[in-house]
């Protein structure tokens, strides 16, 4: 409840108490207001008692408690509080917020407004990578996670306006995703079949179902099941195992903390099987128990994501496939071809767990070359038919 105390006729200060700190401080906020002369005497308390509910509302619900923490303090809440994402995702969010608290760490975030942003981001547009100023894509990264954590403090009603929302921004350099061919994915499928059956059925998966790296590595036997005498199968997608600065391989949710599932085909849940089938004999000749980890090595531990990244990266350079291509390809390759094929968007969406298809508008929704040629080519054989390419 609020205490009022009268000073005078028209002056009284309002204290509302909510709790006790760890220390067991109580934990209270003081404000004293001057009626108006244009309320009338027999008004005036009822004006002081709106008053005094207004702030106790606004201060228990932490406009006034966490109005005055930094940016950096109210920031590293906001990072505890975030556990459906996984542990590579929130790491990776610190090292961001690690960046900008020298710039806007210790402003108040009730105080924050958009030139500090602005500034922030200017110094961090001087900063350099391998001797080269970092991308503006990276900068405006940065302010994405920024703007994350002022949102969470208005939708709490610390601030009422997220000042990252306000500035305007230079227009960004699209980053071209690179997409095999499909003769480049039957070209790597090939040399798929060569590799061990580890390896193998790892990245044929990567293939044919676009899960992420992390993904693959925390499957388990229990995710699979497999139907009709091996004439399909699904797999459920609920972990992710990666790597993380400081703590090794560690295993969490997926990067968008939800939970799906995928079909495959009969190709693919008879390879699932003479894997299973070789893991079992592996581990009776060790005299263990099978690991509920599919991917494994010879000793029936989880193989490091990082290799499955360094082997690929020798295939591709043995088949002379672009530099740019990485293990994340073959995820790009599954979304483009299930979009060029004509499945709807929100199937591919929860297929490869987007939230929505609004990243796959942006990322992936544009012809490849060859259909751009293709294109070409229908719409000159419609207007010339045959005679353009007679021409000498």
């Amino acid at each position: 409840m609020a205490s009022i105390k009268k000073i005078n006729e028209r002056k009284f200060k309002i204290t509302i108490s909510n709790g006790y700190r760890a220390d067991g401080r109580k934990i209270s906020k003081a404000k004293t207001i001057t009626v108006p002369d244009t309320v009338p005497r027999k008004q005036i308390e009822q004006y002081v008692n709106h008053a005094a509910v207004e702030l106790e509302r606004v201060f228990k619900i932490g406009y006034a408690e966490y109005g005055e923490m930094s940016f950096g303090e109210y920031s590293r809440h906001w990072l505890s509080r975030q556990l459906k994402y996984s542990q590579g995702t929130r790491e990776s969010y610190r090292r961001i917020l690690e960046k900008v608290y020298p710039y806007i760490g210790d402003i108040a975030i009730a105080k924050l407004r958009p030139l500090a942003l602005e500034n922030m981001l200017a110094e961090l547009r001087k900063m350099q990578h391998h001797g080269r100023p970092i991308k503006e894509s990276t900068v405006q990264k940065y302010l994405t996670v920024v703007s994350a954590v002022l949102s969470d403090a208005k939708r709490n009603e610390i601030i009422q306006k997220n000042p990252a929302r306000i500035i305007d921004l230079p227009q960004c350099k699209q980053n071209k995703q690179f997409v095999p061919t499909d003769e480049e994915a039957q070209l790597l499928l090939t040399e798929f079949c060569n590799l061990p059956l580890t390896y193998e059925t790892y990245y044929v998966l990567a293939m044919f179902t676009g899960c992420r790296r992390g993904e693959l590595c925390a499957l388990k036997w229990s995710d699979v099941t497999i139907y009709d005498n091996y004439d399909w199968a699904t797999i459920n997608i609920s972990r992710s195992r990666s790597s993380v600065p400081g703590n090794g391989v560690v295993e969490g949710s997926t990067k968008s903390g939800r939970s799906r599932t995928v079909a495959v085909d009969s190709d693919i849940a008879g390879l699932i099987a003479c894997l299973y089938t070789e893991k079992e004999r592996e581990a009776n000749e060790r005299g263990e128990e099978l690991s509920e980890y599919i991917f494994t090595n010879e000793h029936g531990k989880p193989i490091h994501p990082d290799t499955f990244s360094k082997t690929l990266r020798k295939i591709y350079d043995s088949i002379g496939l672009p530099h740019e291509f990485h293990l994340h390809t073959l995820r790009h390759y599954y979304v483009t071809t299930l979009l060029h094929s004509g499945v709807d968007k929100q199937t591919v969406a929860d297929l490869v767990g987007h939230c929505d298809t609004s990243f796959l508008e942006r990322t992936y929704c544009h012809p490849r070359l060859d259909k751009k040629r293709s294109a070409a080519e229908a719409f000159a054989a419609v207007q010339f038919g045959e005679s353009i390419r007679s021409r000498p």
